[in-house]
């Protein structure tokens, strides 16, 4: 059995966020980062499915020099591999163009099974597994929280509002991570210096044909500005005693708010 991850760096959640010069992205000085929670549950459903199926796993990460610590983190936990997906038209995609990189440097690879977060903590946009499952026009499962593989077979658990489903199929198919799947590892000392041994991939436009084909510039949808949220406006203590404070409470709501 072969695996593909799909991981995401993204900020420390501790990490103060400043707003870029370009008003693009963040300002990425003093920033660390790690993986996405989310798909950390992926690294550890494709762990645990290599160790009870055999096979071959590899991370994959799209990204600058910020995707470095990320896969390095997948390898010291006991990922096999990991490919480092970097060009600077690939910089500030949206998702469908995301999805379109993923999907070409998988499709070849005799993958058997995909794994990714159902989201990336940041955009949040639960689009990339999708797409990246109807591009390799694979079965897909999304927000997964019990999935289990005999042969080529799968049955997976995931949650839908008020309930759970469950999907059977074929593999190669596509599934994302929800919280609940699994209890992730975390790497040991020996994991991390075994990590720093091995060597990542690097794939760039070029060497995966998609030169031309995909960039920032071509994206469908355009990030014009990037804010910061709006201060919240300062709280109100009511005075007076009990009746008075609910009067007046009654008819902030109702002049103010606007929610009565």
């Amino acid at each position: 059995m072969k695996i593909a991850v799909c991981t995401k760096a993204v900020p420390d959640t501790e990490t103060r966020i400043a707003i870029a010069a370009d008003k693009k992205n963040i300002d990425f000085a003093g920033v660390r980062f790690v993986t996405s929670p989310f798909d950390e549950f992926a690294v550890e459903e494709a762990l645990k499915l290599k160790e009870k199926h055999g096979g071959e796993t590899v991370v994959f990460s799209l990204g600058g020099a910020e995707c470095t610590a990320v896969l390095q983190d997948s390898l010291a936990r006991g990922i096999d591999s990991a490919v480092h997906i970097n060009d600077p038209d690939f910089a500030n995609l949206d998702t469908l163009s995301t999805a379109k990189v993923l999907a070409a440097a998988i499709k070849d690879g005799g993958y058997d099974i995909v794994l990714l977060g159902q989201q990336g903590v940041g955009g949040d946009n639960s689009q990339v597994p999708s797409m990246l499952a109807e591009l390799l026009d694979w079965p897909q499962t999304t927000m997964v929280v019990k999935l289990e593989v005999e042969g080529n077979q799968f049955k997976a658990e995931r949650e839908i509002e008020g309930a759970h489903e469950v999907v059977t199929g074929s593999l190669p198919a596509v599934f994302s991570a929800q919280k609940g799947l699994n209890e992730p590892r975390y790497p040991g000392i020996k994991g991390v210096m075994a990590a720093k041994r091995k060597t990542i991939e690097v794939k760039s436009a070029e060497s995966l044909g998609l030169k031309g084909k995909v960039s920032t510039e071509l994206c469908k949808a355009k990030l014009k500005e990037v804010l910061m949220p709006p201060e919240r406006p300062q709280g109100r203590k009511l005075e007076g005693d009990i009746d008075t404070q609910v009067k007046e409470l009654v008819n902030l709501l109702r002049t103010e708010s606007h929610v009565l």
